[in-house]
């Protein structure tokens, strides 16, 4: 009787997975979960923009608490129940203990966490400034994450990258202290209230590397220009350096993904058959990876074409 007991446990919890995660094509009940969750997000983004307009949220203040009280109870369920039904997730080892501590510190649930803790504190501390918790909420819009496969692609991307990017943008902190560094010691005695230390250079070097150019702080004298031109052409160059990384990034992980693909696929065509189940399950591998019509028929042909 215990043993059916922990049975019917597992499956609610299977179930209760499903749900919450992006659903099938054939699961109603995961789509209309998923529509609400989408729906729920979309609105607090509103809702979020709308408080900032302190004519509209002193009219509609009332609304809007009781809005915010309903979304931090459904966001609140939302995350414990995903706690609950993570241990029930088949491509992960280890005791029930081990899978939610690495739930809990995953991507996907420090979102959902970051999503309630800002409306949470302001519960128990009403001392602390509303309208700084009110725009914080704006963080809810990353929950859109769970169901955007380009938005998880631009995270792998970035995560299997992180070692490439924190060189760069080291090159750039290093760039940054040089330039703003020589700048004072340039500009200095000319402009004291614009680069009369370091830190305040710092400004003129960082709007400069970038390339952005807001114009509101240049140098005046000759040696300045020049210094400024040189950091100039730098700046191309060390903000190019990410660009490429991610370029670069992006076309290997794509190129990974359709030779996952196409690895499944030349698994199945063994019998030179592919069923039905297959086709779904390609399908489903197909949105899993990310991967167009286009990249799909394109492997397909070049299998086509290395077969005969």
């Amino acid at each position: 009787m215990l043993g059916s007991n922990q049975i019917n446990i597992k499956q609610i919890q299977y179930r209760c997975w499903q749900l919450l995660e992006p659903g099938q094509d054939k699961d109603i009940a995961s789509k209309v979960t998923d529509l609400f969750l989408l729906t729920l997000i979309t609105l607090n983004v509103f809702s979020v923009i709308l408080e900032t307009v302190d004519s509209i949220y002193e009219k509609f203040e009332t609304y809007f608490n009781y809005f915010e009280y309903f979304s931090v109870l459904i966001f609140t369920i939302e995350y414990l129940l995903r706690l609950w039904s993570c241990v029930s997730k088949e491509d992960e080892e280890g005791s029930d203990y081990k899978k939610r501590v690495r739930y809990i510190f995953s991507f996907g649930a420090l979102i959902d966490a970051v999503a309630i803790l800002p409306s949470l504190i302001a519960l128990f501390y009403p001392s602390i400034d509303l309208r700084f918790v009110r725009a914080l909420r704006i963080v809810r819009l990353l929950k859109f994450s769970r169901y955007s496969g380009s938005i998880n692609s631009l995270i792998s991307v970035l995560w299997d990258q992180r070692r490439s990017f924190g060189a760069a943008f080291f090159l750039l902190f290093i760039a940054l202290i040089i330039v703003s560094s020589g700048m004072y010691l340039v500009e200095k005695d000319v402009q004291p209230e614009k680069f009369g230390s370091i830190p305040q250079s710092m400004w003129w070097a960082l709007v400069t590397l970038t390339t952005v150019g807001y114009g509101d702080v240049y140098p005046i004298t000759n040696l300045g220009k020049f210094f400024g031109s040189i950091s100039i052409i730098l700046g191309i160059g060390t903000v190019a350096l990410p660009a490429g990384i991610m370029a670069s990034a992006f076309t290997e992980f794509t190129r990974r993904n359709q030779k996952k693909y196409e690895d499944k696929l030349k698994f199945m065509l063994k019998d030179d058959v592919i069923d039905k189940d297959e086709r779904e399950e390609l399908r489903l591998l197909s949105e899993k990876l990310n991967l167009s019509d286009k990249d799909i028929g394109a492997i397909e042909d070049d299998y086509k074409a290395e077969k005969k």
